[in-house]
């Protein structure tokens, strides 16, 4: 009785103990001195871990608990590095402003210009249009003529005085689309110059674009005459019966009778792939029923594309008349859009080839104006006055002239002309360019872009919220590499006294394997290689063939010799190593793509290293042992330091939501 009422006084004390300890809320997971881990902190990084917030779910408490306790130790160590200065330490902060002038620019461009710019192409790309273009190229008498005309030939079709496929038949210089009224079938995003696109996206089927355009290819007025949802692929099969005759010669009757003839197969029921392998001209397709597999719109000619497209799945097409012969497809598949991170790079490919360069240069535009971009036209004329006929690169005796006055200025920061052809002589692309207005702009323009967008990223972090994790993380990084260096790989010295015992205890696991010296004559002719070998056996010095007709690469001026080599590492040294005696030599033997033979010169049987043989993989696992045993030793100083206290039934709650 008396125990029972000890034990009931014990818990009874615990009980209230508890209920007057300092609360914790289920939300903190542990807290220590100088700070405390939430748990929306925890769930945030371990996601970063786990890499998705379903499979963090779906985690067990036991893993969650090893995660808390291994970023309660970061935790602690960031609080060390706090401690320690850390972040008031110069080199790490320019370290860290490096880095942010690098990754901020790549993720600048990547946020403001790529991401955007292929989200439009992959909405777009959902979209097919059916386009006709009117195309002029300026002549001999210039370019403004050109735009004149286009605009000239434009005015008359939107007054009604003449139709665009009459416009078109008349002027247009483009012979593949000319005499069709200017078609030039369907298209989608990122198959045409980027102005071409934008015009016929920004207009309605039966429109005609309300101004020229100009491309890299000349003006163009543009109609669409089609909209519709783009279908990315389809797959089809068909059944062609050309032109010819068994003797060559064309004949269209026949294979007009012949394609009726399939038809009605097809009607009454016989199978498309049967007919295909019967029927059938395409040598690709016949055998396999006459499926052509997948492919995209503008792959075959126009009438059979056009056909195809049209079905829906397991329909079969009317008769189709191309250059070829006479068709009859039959739709099987149909793929839809895939997502767009299936589809990211390739259209990152596509958005760099076709418009990256000029959403570039706007995005440095409205940089400058931002930042206050200027040239100073006084000092770039004195320096062009000043630099007849010298290089990018060369070394100016006038430069003295002009070196140190201000040529550009951004955001209040000078850039002196000499600083400028500094950083242009970096430039492969500009080094050897003598100093004349096109290479100065040029250049100016691409160090300008730089340095503007590096003004940009300074302060991303502020603005960001994405970058400003990034950039702790990597701050973060820094500072746990310091402390690493500092408190562990620092005090680790190695030298023999202490690597000395450690071989004695473990030199069981540093043994060298069965080695062989041999030395071998090969020839990627097998023939060759047998006259070789009678030569050997009818007396010729084995070393003095090796020299004169081994045809290894480098192997030639060491006559074939192979020293310590592995006896398991290849064929040659595993044939050595089975001859009896030294100087003993094989018979040929089929090598690779060749033929060899070889002589054994000596062994070396598997034997334990000696210590200084085996010094490198003993000091690497004394620098192990000693980097764990530290490690420990710190994580115990933290403990002490910093008091954490973990709060482990509060795991229940992560990933819950109420």
């Amino acid at each position: 009785m008396a125990l029972r009422l000890v034990t009931l006084f014990s818990v009874l004390m615990t009980v209230f103990l508890m209920s007057c300890g300092p609360k914790v809320t289920e939300n903190v997971l542990a807290k220590y001195d100088g700070g405390q881990v939430t748990k929306s902190e925890f769930e945030e990084y371990y996601i970063k871990n786990s890499g998705n917030i379903e499979q963090a779910k779906k985690d067990s408490l036991p893993k969650l608990k090893s995660f808390l306790d291994l970023y309660v130790n970061y935790k602690l160590k960031l609080e060390d590095a706090k401690v320690k200065g850390y972040p008031s330490n110069k080199d790490l902060i320019q370290e860290l402003n490096d880095y942010k002038k690098k990754v901020g620019v790549s993720f600048l461009l990547e946020k403001e210009l790529v991401l955007p710019g292929i989200k439009n192409l992959y909405e777009r790309r959902k979209v097919e249009l059916r386009a006709a273009h009117i195309m002029l190229r300026p002549d001999s008498t210039g370019d403004e003529a050109c735009r004149i005309k286009a605009n000239k030939i434009l005015d008359s079709i939107k007054l009604g005085k003449a139709t665009f496929e009459d416009m078109a038949m008349k002027y247009s210089i483009d012979v593949y689309s000319k005499n069709v009224g200017g078609d030039i079938f369907y298209i989608t995003a990122g198959m045409l110059p980027y102005e071409f696109e934008d015009a016929c996206y920004a207009t309605e089927p039966g429109n005609v674009y309300p101004n020229v355009v100009k491309t890299k290819f000349g003006y163009h007025i543009i109609k669409v005459t089609e909209k519709q949802e783009r279908i990315p692929q389809i797959r089809a099969s068909h059944i062609l019966v050309d032109f010819y005759d068994g003797k060559g010669n064309v004949d269209s009757a026949a294979a007009k009778a012949k394609i009726d003839t399939v038809k009605m197969l097809l009607a009454q029921g016989k199978p498309f792939e049967d007919l295909a392998r019967q029927y059938s001209k395409d040598p690709g397709s016949k055998d396999n029923g006459g499926d052509l597999n997948f492919f995209e719109r503008r792959m075959m000619v126009k009438e059979f594309d056009e056909a195809a497209f049209k079905l829906k799945k397991g329909e079969v097409s009317d008769i189709i008349k191309t250059n070829y012969g006479y068709h009859i497809i039959k739709l099987t598949d149909v793929r839809k859009t895939a997502p767009f991170e299936e589809q990211k790079e390739e259209l990152k490919k596509m958005f760099k080839q076709s418009r990256y360069q000029d959403t570039y240069d706007n995005y440095v535009k409205t940089l400058a104006t931002k930042y206050n971009y200027k040239v100073n036209q006084e000092t770039l004329n004195l320096m062009l006055k000043n630099s007849d006929s010298v290089r990018i690169a060369d070394e100016n005796p006038k430069a003295i002239l002009y070196k140190d006055k201000e040529l550009m200025s951004l955001n209040g920061k000078s850039i002196t002309a000499g600083t400028v052809l500094e950083d242009l002589k970096d430039m492969s692309e500009f080094a050897s360019r003598f100093i004349v207005f096109d290479a100065m702009k040029s250049g100016m323009d691409k160090l300008s872009g730089d340095l503007l967008l590096q003004e940009e990223a300074a302060n991303l972090d502020k603005s960001d919220n994405e970058f400003a994790s990034l950039m702790e993380d990597y701050r973060n990084g820094i500072y746990i590499f310091k402390l690493q260096e500092d408190e562990i790989w620092s005090q680790i010295k190695v030298d023999s006294a202490k690597l000395l015992p450690l071989y004695e205890t473990t030199k069981q696991n540093y043994v060298w394997p069965d080695r062989v010296n041999y030395q071998e004559i090969y020839s990627s002719n097998d023939s060759l290689a047998n006259r070789y070998y009678s030569m050997y056996q009818n007396g010729t010095n084995f070393d003095t063939l090796a020299v004169k007709y081994t045809e290894r690469p480098g192997l030639k001026e060491k006559a074939g010799v192979y020293n310590l080599v592995e006896v398991s590492s290849n064929q040659m040294a595993d044939i050595a190593f089975k001859l009896k005696n030294n100087g003993d030599v094989s018979a040929p033997f089929k090598a690779g793509s060749g033929t060899a033979f070889v002589k054994l010169l000596s062994k070396e049987p598997s034997r334990i290293k000696t210590f200084d043989e085996a010094r490198a993989e003993v000091a690497g696992l004394y620098q192990e042992n000693e980097s764990k045993r530290l490690e420990q030793s710190y994580n115990q100083k933290l403990k002490d330091k910093y008091s954490p206290e973990i709060f482990y039934q509060n795991l229940e709650q992560v990933f819950k939501t109420k």
